[in-house]
């Protein structure tokens, strides 16, 4: 078997609602030999997998899937399941999956739902290996795979901070994306209502409370000044300074370096002049900005809390332990620490709830000081500290103590956040007790830290865990019927998508929204291009839903991005299907009109349940027979024919209809009929004679009342949406230059044409000039089509070729050209390998009275060349 292609999909898609993962799968010779022609492969299956034996496949009961094993299926199905179950076996419930074969044999093309992107791609490797030593007879041995999907998912999951803030997120419906790979750095919802934090750090924590928080002396300046409790202490910058600050204080006394975090160079309980020494090295050792200073400070003998204040209220408290063991009077310290360390919640850094316990030089010193060895076993209950602070990321362990709180010390705590200025802080107090205030006992608070870690809060070692992440979750959205989400339109159909996203997106703008736009062409803000190229993909959705002003995405769709990738958005509250024609046929297993139309209406079945508009095409058969059976939500129905049969029941149903009607365009729900605006009022109709873009304009007015516009605002949008390079770019520009008449379009497929042809024939009245080309990744058939309809629409045709695709130089061009002479048509065809000299010799050739059709790429190297033109006139023509 051979991988040919494995790709994530992204969002909604062709085979799935669900994030999913494709991979197009060659099982060779296996064709021939289906799994019940493997002896026993069944049982090993299971044998290897027992938990196999819960899916159900087609069945649909328990023990389905090997039913069908035994029966007999192909190894793709078999591929399919086993990375669903390897997923499973390392803590990521899918169930999700489906095996399709294609148009080549022993090609199949393999779905699956993923979790995690990373370890869903590399399930499936490894499960194509598996099945292969099935078929084989190997043996297989899952303890090393498992491992290394293991190692997979751990080096790309979230840490436990982030990972709790984002399942609260997706709890409550907001969409969660990580910007930066290699980072938690996370996005929660969209657009203007987007919050955006790294770990636990948010873009509303201020970067002086950081600072204040990353300097120790600082922030016991400010805490010492406001009357909270600190230990007494000096910043040091040498060993002599070190000396007399332990004198001075009096001992025993704590090091630990000016600027750091985590409890790193941190030593505690200091009382002789060796161990200072110590832990000065220790200290110096972790000081991050380059200095020498290093903190000495009274040692205050009580517990160790760590206080979390969020959005200024106190939601958990927890007592720290540091790293300990405890003996049992049969196993050296050494093996209680491995003990300890196997424990599953014990993982490297901040990837699990707890922390592997690592020997140092610290938990030596510790020993050694205690009379006592790693060799060392000590009786029951006696117990060995390893390190000297309590931190949870060096091995230490929590005790819940939230409900014990005193009110005074709830009070302070809070306090100390807004002294601070951080919305997220984490305060680590000394104190006997959290149970009476703070004057009353032994306490001081020794550090605050910014970005505080949520792990003893989450899951501590005793107590109840707190939801930490839902009360982040709650500062960034206070209103809990806020999903973080802005409005998304998207806009697809074989033929104009690009003009009816334009057209959309300016209504939208009319009516004083912030707009982001993707299309075919650029990424625009506000009128502000911010990309270039062709984001009619999830690449568009991505840059648009990410920025920080857009209160409205108008999205197109085109059918490669969802084959590619998927939608790049869980779901649309408008989806617009605008037709379904013949176009790229051929590609990524879409042959047939049935599968271009599936792969169409995935934008459809994107579109919410609740609230969510699909705007249909009632005069395209395809979109009535595929469109309306995968619609979401409330259908708007668009036609040319006021008295459509097929929307009665609809209207009858007080469901509303956008149509043409007495040369208007009016908008019909139930009985009642509103005038939007006159047909030949919008410019890019041509007084109607582009029968196209009065569909266009009636799907992009149903957009804007699916979202609650005026009539108003749409009639001023239509009215104000001109054909022109700077609103349209490309598509329809119609210019006049000396008596010769210009439309660039970029029309490729002969659907696009068919629609031009009235618009070419109103305007074009004596000689009509085209230039023309098609990308080469079209059918061979398509490709003579298009030669030939482009003949019934030119007097004179010159073919160039840009885009070969696959095909050898001049093929595509020699298809076009054969297809335009075999049109029985008067049209001269001539190819011009070249854009640049094609257009020149049509311009070179157009005399006053002629039309220039022009569809080209380079769509705005040729306006340029068109602007200020002046043609030769008749007179001058003759003279010559």
């Amino acid at each position: 078997m051979r991988i040919l292609e494995q790709r994530a999909l992204r969002g909604p898609n062709y085979y799935s609602r669900y994030l999913s993962i494709y991979m197009r799968l060659d099982i060779e010779e296996l064709e021939d030999r289906p799994s019940d022609q493997v002896p026993e492969i069944a049982e090993r299956l299971e044998a290897l997998m027992p938990t196999i034996h819960d899916h159900r496949c087609s069945v649909g009961e328990p023990g389905g899937f090997l039913q069908r094993v035994r029966n007999g299926t192909y190894a793709g199905h078999m591929v399919e399941h086993v990375a669903i179950e390897l997923q499973n076996q390392v803590g990521f419930s899918v169930g999700y999956g489906k095996t399709v074969d294609s148009y080549d044999p022993g090609i199949y093309n393999v779905v699956y739902r993923y979790r995690d992107e990373a370890t869903g791609l590399a399930a499936g490797v490894a499960a194509v290996d598996i099945v292969k030593k099935l078929y084989d007879g190997d043996e297989v041995d899952l303890t090393p795979i498992i491992a290394h999907l293991k190692e997979v998912r751990d080096a790309n999951a979230l840490g436990p901070s982030t990972g709790s803030i984002v399942n609260a997120a997706k709890a409550r419906g907001i969409p969660a994306y990580n910007l930066t790979e290699g980072t938690s750095y996370t996005q929660l919802g969209h657009g203007v209502k987007q919050r955006r934090f790294q770990a636990t750090v948010t873009d509303a924590s201020g970067i002086i409370g950081h600072s204040i928080a990353d300097d120790k002396e600082w922030t016991k300046q400010i805490l010492d000044d406001a009357g909270v409790p600190v230990p007494k202490g000096q910043v040091c910058y040498s060993w002599e300074e070190i000396e007399q600050a332990a004198d001075w204080i009096g001992w025993p006394v704590v090091t630990k370096p000016l600027s750091g975090n985590h409890g790193r160079g941190v030593t505690t309980d200091i009382a002789s002049v060796e161990d200072l020494r110590s832990g000065y090295e220790a200290a110096l050792a972790r000081v991050r900005d380059g200095s020498s200073a290093v903190i000495v400070e009274s040692y205050i003998k009580g517990e160790d809390h760590r206080m979390l204040v969020i959005g200024g209220k106190l939601v958990a408290a927890a007592r720290r332990r540091p790293a300990h063991v405890t003996g049992d009077g049969t196993s050296t310290i050494q093996q209680l620490i491995d003990c300890e360390n196997a424990d599953p919640r014990r993982g490297v850094g901040h990837e699990n709830l707890l922390t592997q316990i690592h020997v140092d030089e610290q938990t030596l010193r510790m020993l050694e000081q205690a009379g006592l060895s790693l060799d060392t076993v000590m009786p029951e209950g006696e117990v060995a500290f390893l390190k000297s602070t309590a931190n949870i990321s060096t091995g230490g362990t929590a005790t819940d103590l939230t409900d014990e709180v005193h009110p005074e010390v709830k009070f302070q705590m809070e306090r100390i956040g807004r002294l601070v200025g951080l919305d997220i802080i984490g305060i680590d107090l000394l104190a006997e007790t959290l149970s009476k205030p703070l004057e009353q006992q032994s306490a001081g608070v020794v550090e605050v830290n910014a970005g505080p870690g949520f792990r003893m809060h989450m899951a501590p070692t005793h107590g109840s865990p707190r939801p930490v992440g839902e009360h982040v979750l709650e500062m960034l959205f206070p209103d809990h019927a806020d999903n973080g989400r802005i409005p998304i339109t998207a806009i697809t159909g074989t033929n104009g998508k690009t003009t009816t996203t334009r057209l959309t997106a300016h209504i939208l703008r009319q009516a004083g929204h912030s707009v982001g736009l993707g299309c075919t062409g650029t990424v625009e803000i506000d009128n502000h291009i911010i990309l270039r190229g062709d984001y009619s993909g999830p690449a568009a959705a991505q840059a648009v839903l990410r920025e920080p002003t857009v209160e409205h995405a108008v999205l197109e769709v085109a059918r490669g991005g969802i084959m590619r990738r998927g939608l790049g958005f869980d779901e649309c509250d408008v989806g617009v299907l605008l037709n379904i024609a013949s176009d790229h046929l051929g590609e990524r297993d879409i042959h047939t009109l049935d599968e271009l139309a599936r792969c169409k209406t995935v934008v459809v079945d994107a579109v919410k349940k609740e609230g969510g508009y699909c705007v249909l095409n009632a005069d395209d058969p395809m979109v009535m027979e595929h469109g309306t059976y995968w619609a979401r939500g409330e259908i708007i129905y668009f036609t040319m024919n006021p008295d459509n049969p097929d929307l009665a029941e609809h209207l009858g149903n007080h469901g509303t209809v956008i149509t043409v009607k007495n040369g208007w365009i009016v908008m019909l729900r139930g009985r009642v009929e509103v005038e939007i605006v006159e047909v030949n009022d919008v410019p890019i109709s041509f007084e109607g004679h582009a029968p196209f873009n009065v569909q266009n304009a009636m799907a992009a007015a149903g957009s804007a009342l699916a979202h609650g516009l005026e009539i108003d605002d749409i009639r001023a949008g239509l009215l104000t949406f001109h054909p022109t390079p700077s609103q349209m770019p490309g598509r329809t520009n119609y210019f006049e230059a000396d008596g010769v008449k210009c439309l660039i379009d970029y029309g490729h497929n002969v659907p696009a044409l068919k629609a031009l042809e009235p618009l070419v024939s109103g305007l074009g009245l004596q000689r009509k000039i085209g230039v023309a080309t098609a990308p080469g990744n079209r059918r061979d058939e398509d490709l003579v089509a298009l030669g030939a309809q482009l003949a019934r629409m030119c007097d004179t045709l010159y073919v160039y070729e840009t885009d070969s695709r696959g095909r050898t130089p001049g093929e595509t061009a020699k298809l076009i050209h054969e297809g335009a002479e075999s049109a029985g048509s008067d049209c001269r065809v001539e190819t011009v390998m070249e854009e640049h000299a094609a257009t020149a010799r049509a311009i070179e050739e157009a005399k006053p009275g002629d039309f220039l059709l022009l569809l080209v790429d380079d769509i705005e190297g040729t306006t340029e060349r068109l602007k200020g033109r002046s043609f030769p006139s008749t007179a001058e023509i003759a003279k010559t």
